[in-house]
């Protein structure tokens, strides 16, 4: 009848700022633009992962209750998505953006960015799954992870934007390149462990 609030802290620390869609678009925005330009968009990322929090969590919280079998599946099949994603981060390899004269991409542009993001879906789906006991109201399930999601978001997503061209340009190429990329996947894989197991 919990969240295991902290884990999933981590967790969610792990996923919001490790490579993925929505943060390769994060750093492209601000290599591009610069990071006052991109803050509308940053924004619209950040509220658009509440679009499918909301419903998966009401959802499956439901779903939980009634057959707790399909529950214990989608944790076992979104665990091993997470880590498929991790061992992709693992062998990614950074680059940095180039400019052009292009607008910046705005606040609606990034509402859509993780409604339409595998990894987001997956992230959201192994929170519920393997940080919530099925016990849980959905309410306090969606909260919980709503809230938990939208700070490592507001603290991920910026760094990302401002720094991200800066990170790709001073690393990509270099040694230290694959041992970052092998830690930030390694913090995924703990952090799903720790609770699956």
């Amino acid at each position: 009848m919990s969240v295991a609030v902290i884990s999933f802290s981590i967790f969610a620390a792990s996923q919001v700022g490790t490579p993925g869609p929505a943060n390769m678009a994060l750093l492209a925005t601000g290599a591009r633009f610069g990071f006052k330009a991109a803050l509308p968009f940053v924004a619209g990322v950040a509220l658009g992962k509440q679009l499918i929090i909301w419903p998966i969590g009401f959802g499956l919280m439901e779903l939980a209750n009634a057959v707790p079998e399909v529950f214990a599946a989608l944790k076992w099949i979104s665990a091993a998505y997470i880590f498929w994603l991790a061992w992709k981060v693992a062998n990614l390899r950074l680059a940095p953006g180039n400019g052009d004269d292009a607008q910046p991409p705005g606040f609606k542009a990034g509402l859509w960015v993780h409604p339409l993001n595998p990894k987001a879906w997956a992230m959201i789906v192994a929170g519920f799954t393997n940080f919530v006991t099925p016990a849980t109201s959905a309410l306090q399930a969606t909260t919980s992870i709503a809230i938990c999601l939208l700070a490592a978001q507001a603290v991920f997503h910026p760094i990302w934007t401002y720094a991200g061209d800066r990170i790709a340009r001073t690393v990509a190429g270099k040694p230290a390149e694959k041992y970052l990329m092998r830690t930030l996947a390694a913090l995924t894989v703990a952090s799903v462990l720790y609770v699956v197991l």
